[in-house]
């Protein structure tokens, strides 16, 4: 399982100043769990993560690998505002098993359980990418990258973007590419005849249709064209069909 760091976000101005930033309705987590993404200026992912409102903090659920980069970009737009951010020692537990006293369910999709926040971990054990694979949830540093737009990789559905919430960091690409276009590629979920592994380009009649990445038994996550998705796909020594 991926390792998690916890940011905090205190101060004032806190629930007005990442309003301002990121893709979900931070009101929305008072008290509760949000799931969010910051964006370049031109719509490009920063990083995802999760958002907890408490009493006088917001807590900041990312993933360590970006928690860098995420805290160091909050930190450039704070300006005047009346924030602090801080990294927490919180452990981050999940699991599918009965929730626990105090976790919240995790927001993406009822079938990634819960997530709860404390001093130890309580994770159960849980084949994870099989659950993301079924379920067509992508992951930080996997199908979640640099060069991703958020609404190509799931994000409506996964309750990650609010449209009616105002502006926020990339928000005329993301409104744009939801009113004005229809999504030409994106994730889909592929079945898998023979061997092919995350990372192997996929060709359809020879012509490049998309990348392979989470893989789990004879499904996977792939990033496909799909103008060329609709019928056998090569990857590897295997033949791919397009699931959803």
């Amino acid at each position: 399982m991926p390792e998690r760091t916890v940011l905090s976000i205190s101060g004032d101005d806190r629930m007005s100043f990442l309003q301002g930033l990121v893709t979900n309705d931070v009101t929305k987590a008072d008290g509760a769990i949000i799931y969010t993404a910051l964006l370049t200026p031109q719509g490009k992912y920063i990083a995802d993560f999760f958002v907890i409102g408490q009493d006088d903090r917001l807590l900041i659920d990312v993933a360590t690998s970006h928690a860098q980069t995420l805290g160091q970009r909050l930190t450039m737009y704070r300006l005047r505002a009346a924030v602090t951010i801080e990294q927490t020692d919180l452990v981050v537990s999940r699991g599918t098993s009965p929730k626990p006293e105090g976790a919240f369910a995790d927001p993406r999709h009822d079938a990634m359980g819960w997530r709860a926040y404390g001093d130890t971990n309580i994770s159960n054990d849980t084949d994870w990418d099989a659950v993301r694979v079924k379920h067509l949830i992508p992951q930080t540093g996997v199908e979640l990258t640099d060069d991703t737009y958020v609404l190509e990789a799931g994000f409506e559905a996964l309750n990650g973007v609010d449209f009616k919430k105002g502006c926020f960091v990339g928000q005329e690409i993301v409104a744009r590419m939801k009113h004005k276009t229809t999504l030409k590629k994106g994730l889909a979920q592929v079945t898998i005849k023979g061997h092919a592994m995350p990372g192997d380009a996929i060709t359809a009649d020879g012509k490049p249709a998309g990348t392979l990445y989470t893989v789990s038994g004879d499904n996977a996550l792939a990033f496909l064209r799909f103008d060329r998705a609709d019928g056998l796909m090569q990857a590897g020594d295997a033949t791919l069909t397009r699931l959803k």
